[in-house]
């Protein structure tokens, strides 16, 4: 009984974690449609964000929480001014020019803060449970992700704001017509997801090693996400989420990590086989 309740733990966990760091591709891929290979270095941006303000003497869930997704807004908010708003509607144009970006961004942290891996104290101490044992952080991961995804939901179908952005992803024309600014509407919506990006790497930091290339290590399994949810940002991003965490999950404890990996990968292989249009193309239409 000890062991299947750490399992499920576990496997909660694993899922919470692919939606936290897919969940800000989900609204700028997914709403947006522009392609940002960048997006596992806004998480990295986040991670330094909230390592360096650490460092620096700043409570450690102020740095997570506050400075991280907050660093990373500004960021994306400067990349759309500069780079995407000129490429909107050009899906390979912004491919190519987030790739760029990519190892720019990645170029640029090494030259100034080095190659080496840095790291936070992991908060809090183990959940004994028998003969096993969970670090407490990892239910912080969990209750971070439900009460990001409640928020979210709230933001895109109660408030006005929410609804905006929604619409103006739809006809942007129409919302210009009524008197609302849609390259307002856009520069913000990319801040918002760029900004969960890097609260995604502000609160897996104390999770992994702080390096500049550690993007890469989340952004394939970000882009299978979001494309097997569709449009649907929550509903379809954290269905596609419980799946590949369950699988990865489970051939994991059952074989390596590796294998769990992988196994992640054909299994999404074989649902954008069988769902080309994702979950929200053929359950969740119309859905958040």
């Amino acid at each position: 009984m000890d062991f299947v309740t750490i399992f499920f733990l576990q496997m909660v966990v694993a899922i919470a974690t692919i939606i936290l760091f897919s969940i800000g591709l989900a609204i700028i891929f997914g709403m947006m449609r522009v392609i940002n290979l960048a997006h596992g270095e806004f998480m990295m941006v986040g991670a330094y964000g909230t390592v360096k303000s650490y460092e620096a003497g700043l409570n450690i869930w102020i740095a997570m929480l506050v400075v991280a997704p907050a660093v990373s807004a500004l960021f994306g908010l400067l990349v759309e001014r500069v780079l995407i708003r000129q490429l909107y509607g050009r899906m390979i144009d912004t491919l190519l020019a987030t790739w760029g970006l990519s190892l720019f961004t990645v170029g640029l942290v090494t030259m100034i803060f080095g190659n080496t891996t840095n790291s936070v104290p992991t908060p809090l101490g183990t959940l004994r449970i028998g003969d096993y044992g969970l670090g407490l952080y990892n239910l912080v991961i969990i209750a971070a992700t439900l009460l990001l995804l409640a928020v979210i939901a709230l933001v895109l179908k109660r408030s006005s704001a929410g609804v905006l952005a929604r619409a103006t992803m739809q006809n942007a024309e129409m919302i210009a017509a009524l008197g609302y600014n849609p390259r307002r509407i856009y520069a913000i919506t990319f801040a918002v997801g760029s900004g969960l990006a890097g609260l995604a790497g502000g609160l897996l930091a104390p999770l992994t090693g702080v390096v500049p290339a550690m993007g890469a290590a989340f952004v394939a399994k970000a882009f299978i996400t979001v494309i097997s949810g569709g449009v649907a940002v929550i509903l379809g991003t954290g269905t596609a989420a419980a799946i590949y965490g369950a699988i990865s999950q489970s051939v994991t404890y059952a074989t390596t990590s590796v294998l769990g990996e992988a196994a992640l990968f054909v299994a999404a292989i074989i649902l954008l086989r069988v769902l080309p249009n994702g979950f929200a193309g053929r359950f969740f239409k119309g859905g958040v």
